[in-house]
């Protein structure tokens, strides 16, 4: 997956979380944001950015469904 779909699909997934609560939305959104992370290239700040928001949506999730977590 080209890396504007990932950024895309975070974005647009990280969008649907805010509005509904989806937990769906926020794992799916964290696991692209860390796929993210690991990419060649991307710059220190935009990583940090990247695990910071990650984290949140982990968090978020594990609050909403803590037996899945």
């Amino acid at each position: 997956m080209p890396a504007n779909d990932l950024w895309a699909g975070a974005l647009s997934l990280v969008l649907i979380h805010d509005e509904t609560g989806c937990p769906h939305s926020a794992l799916n959104a964290a696991r692209l944001l860390d796929r993210l992370c690991e990419m060649e290239g991307l710059d220190a700040d935009t990583r940090n950015l990247c695990e910071r928001a990650s984290g949140r949506l982990s968090a978020a999730r594990a609050k909403h469904d803590p037996l899945r977590a």
